[in-house]
């Protein structure tokens, strides 16, 4: 059945149901829907895609997009379903945000450093120099600021959570141990990683990561600049054998967001019960989830290929950060140039990032 013939059966039901004394209570331990007192038993359940680009294997679909799933169908009673889409067997990665605009895919998840200044405002999130204890801290600042600028730029679909990777470094096939090593490398980067690691003389290689294994394995690049759950969830740790801690370096932040009419046609009590699913989900299982990967793929890889672990002197770290902290000037200026709040969006991730990292450290 179509989009428009389930809206409109949704919206006849539900104003008959209104006519027959339906109730409305709080919600309860039933599904919030449940508790509104709807009938889903004589709905047409509303099947909606969600597209990414991460493997089926790995855990943004079988812990993140499977529970969420799981959390919007039992809160809507059945009423709305989640087919996923692993692996860019629907869209890109860089189509995906743009796909769920268009209505090409109804949800979508990705990144969105992987659509370079579709979201100017937003890579404030990912300044390097900015410290993130670990993802619970960086998914925590990115949720919390993002719904307190609620920028222009997100306003074409309806975001659902946004989550972070929290701290990435550098896995590579030669060591790098000082930015001499570094200079005149291609290090696959996206985003304003890219422009971090060229400030630090590298060559920033852009690309998503479904790409990145063959890349490093016929040498196109030297190394990449992610979170160490790469080495696992996308078995880097099989083609590089270096790992450089470099905390100050990257945040990357993901989105899941609905098609704005699909989410415009649902009525209230489905929106509520998909709200309450997705502040449930985040905080349960989003804002650790690298961290979680982190731990069990730096043991993987450790078991797969025993990479040597570099850590910078504090010598050297300084020389790397000095390198990089005009970054945020230069964002704010940017900012300020396009008449958008850069600085309050700086202020706005300085103020939370200390906040979380209090409360999560």
């Amino acid at each position: 059945m179509k989009k428009g013939n389930i809206v409109g059966m949704l919206f006849i039901l539900f104003v008959a149901c209104l006519f027959t004394g339906c109730s409305l209570p709080e919600a309860s331990e039933k599904g919030h829907g449940e508790a509104a007192g709807l009938n889903y038993e004589t709905m047409t359940a509303i099947e909606l895609k969600l597209a990414h680009f991460f493997p089926a294997t790995h855990p943004a679909e079988t812990e993140l997009v499977k529970k969420w799933s799981e959390a919007v169908s039992k809160g809507t009673g059945g009423m709305v379903t989640i087919t996923s889409y692993p692996g860019e067997t629907l869209l890109t990665a860089e189509e995906i945000y743009d796909g769920v605009v268009t209505g090409i895919t109804d949800l979508g998840l990705s990144c969105f450093s992987y659509t370079r200044g579709r979201f100017p405002l937003l890579e404030a999130f990912e300044l390097p120099g900015i410290v993130y204890s670990n993802s619970k801290v960086a998914s925590k600042v990115a949720w919390e600021g993002i719904k307190e600028l609620n920028p222009q730029e997100i306003q074409d679909t309806r975001l659902m959570m946004a989550l972070a990777t929290g701290p990435g470094d550098l896995f590579t096939t030669v060591p790098v141990r000082n930015l001499e090593d570094l200079k005149g490398l291609e290090i696959r980067a996206t985003g304003l990683s890219a422009k971090t690691l060229q400030s630090l003389g590298a060559i920033p290689v852009a690309m998503a990561q479904s790409e990145t294994y063959e890349a490093l394995s016929k040498g196109v690049v030297k190394g990449n600049l992610a979170p160490i759950e790469v080495l696992e969830g996308w078995r880097h740790a099989e083609v590089t054998d270096y790992i450089t801690f470099t905390p100050f370096l990257y945040n990357t932040l993901f989105f899941v967001t609905m098609n704005m009419d699909i989410w415009s046609s649902l009525p209230p009590e489905i929106q509520a019960a998909i709200e309450e699913a997705n502040a449930a989900v985040h905080e349960e299982v989003a804002m650790g989830l690298w961290d979680m990967q982190n731990e069990s793929a730096l043991q993987f890889a450790m078991e797969q290929s025993n990479p040597e672990l570099i850590s910078l002197s504090e010598e050297e770290a300084a020389r790397w950060i000095a390198l990089i902290e005009p970054i945020q000037d230069e964002f704010v200026t940017d900012m300020e140039g396009k008449g958008l709040p850069g600085e309050q969006a700086l202020d706005i991730v300085k103020r939370l990032a200390d906040q979380y990292n209090d409360l999560y450290n």
